[in-house]
């Protein structure tokens, strides 16, 4: 087959389980983890791979609602609804991905969030060689099987390996396979294959790529996930000018707007939106960090829908894009340049809203302001600037 005609292949998420070893705190699959749900670690792995096509994730019908919130955001296909066991939720979601005739698919569990690349890579490669692939790491204790209180046998450890996700399989015989052998209670898509008669073959797992089962994994996974952070910043700046407020402004609408509290002001700033040089010198910097553009390409002054608008509208979508890229907000720092208005009665206002905006304490949140020493258009009093800078974690 030319490699350029192939279709992507699709991925199958497995997120229909109740978790219920995993302990208090709800389904695992949406557990915050980095800031983000554990399902969604794993979509984006998969989304972010170039050798990935469509991703599809199985739910439990009940968790449609944590669903739509942890991953509403992420471009998805309709969730396809699980059924009672793992083997007959892959049927459901094989038979929902037959409707785009995939020529190969990785199934994955949605409670593996710390999948790689690298993986993912291996899995694919293997799948140009046969018909079913899975990952495997080496098994380090020794096994016994056991009946009740007694020991039957001790298999060989060196021929013992621990299978992974994701597995990957020719799509039309894997969806046969599931068909042929539904409800024979198999833990994993490889063992279907394997009673359907095809070869398995595997390919190097990694240890980090484990299966968030019990409270143990849990405390294991928040501290693989903080030792893996990568801390990030953005940085942003903002000018506006000072214009006179319309004739007939009432007195209390005399002000001037910074960081989305309202300062009495015997002038307004002058700006496409409602000029709030301290949302938009912070917009910039949480887009900085992101590494994704700026206030401008997002938000263009020429697109009559931002006329007059709040500036919180762009911080907000700023905090949404850093939290799709798995980032958590962790500090910001404003600086405020101007002769007038006094800054310093309004600060704690300030952080108060910027931490509320940002879902920040408010001691992570800290607003300055100083002079020009009346050098400059800020010294004259012609307008003001503001800069900004945001500290954000990433997963490593």
């Amino acid at each position: 087959m030319n490699a350029h005609s192939e279709k992507k292949p699709a991925v199958l998420i497995v997120a229909a389980g109740s978790g219920e070893r995993m302990g208090e705190g709800g389904p695992k699959q949406y557990r915050p983890l980095g800031g983000q749900a554990v399902l969604c670690h794993a979509i984006r792995a998969f989304q972010a791979h170039p050798g990935i096509g469509e991703v599809r994730v199985v739910i439990h019908p009940d968790h449609r609602a944590d669903y739509d919130v942890a991953c509403g955001s992420l471009g998805l296909p309709e969730p396809v609804m699980g059924g009672k066991t793992r083997q007959e939720s892959v049927l459901h979601g094989l038979k929902a991905l037959a409707e785009n005739a995939p020529e190969r698919v990785l199934v994955h569990d949605a409670a593996r969030p710390f999948i790689t690349e690298s993986l993912i890579s291996r899995v694919l490669e293997g799948m140009r060689h046969s018909p079913a692939v899975i990952p495997v790491i080496p098994v380090v204790d020794t096994l016994k099987e056991v009946i009740g209180q007694h020991v039957t046998g001790t298999p060989i450890r060196s021929t013992m390996r621990a299978v992974q996700t994701p597995q990957g399989f020719h799509f039309a015989p894997l969806l046969k396979a599931h068909e042929r052998f539904a409800g024979t209670g198999a833990t994993d898509d490889a063992m279907v294959m394997e009673l359907a008669g095809h070869d398995v073959t595997v390919v190097e797992g990694e240890m980090r790529n484990r299966k968030l089962t019990t409270p143990d994994d849990w405390r294991w996974a928040q501290r693989e996930r903080e030792e893996n952070m990568v801390i990030v910043t953005g940085q942003g700046f903002d000018v506006h000018q000072f214009v006179a407020h319309p004739d007939g402004t009432p007195e209390d609408a005399r002000v001037v707007r910074l960081g989305g509290v309202s300062i009495p002001h015997s002038h307004r700033l002058e700006g496409h939106s409602d000029a709030d040089a301290v949302l938009h010198a912070l917009t910039d910097a949480l887009l900085g960090a992101a590494g994704a553009g700026d206030i401008g390409q997002h938000f263009p002054p020429s697109d009559a829908k931002w006329k007059g608008a709040d500036s919180e509208i762009f911080l907000k979508e700023a905090l949404a894009k850093v939290q799709s890229e798995g980032g958590r907000v962790q500090h910001v720092d404003v600086t405020i340049l101007c002769e007038a208005p006094k800054i310093g009665p309004h600060r704690d206002a300030m952080r108060s809203r910027l931490a509320s905006l940002l879902g920040l304490a408010e001691k992570r949140v800290n607003v300055k302001a100083t002079t020009t020493e009346t050098l400059g258009f800020t010294g004259r009093r012609e307008g003001l600037a503001a800069m900004a800078v945001a500290t954000v974690a990433f997963a490593g």
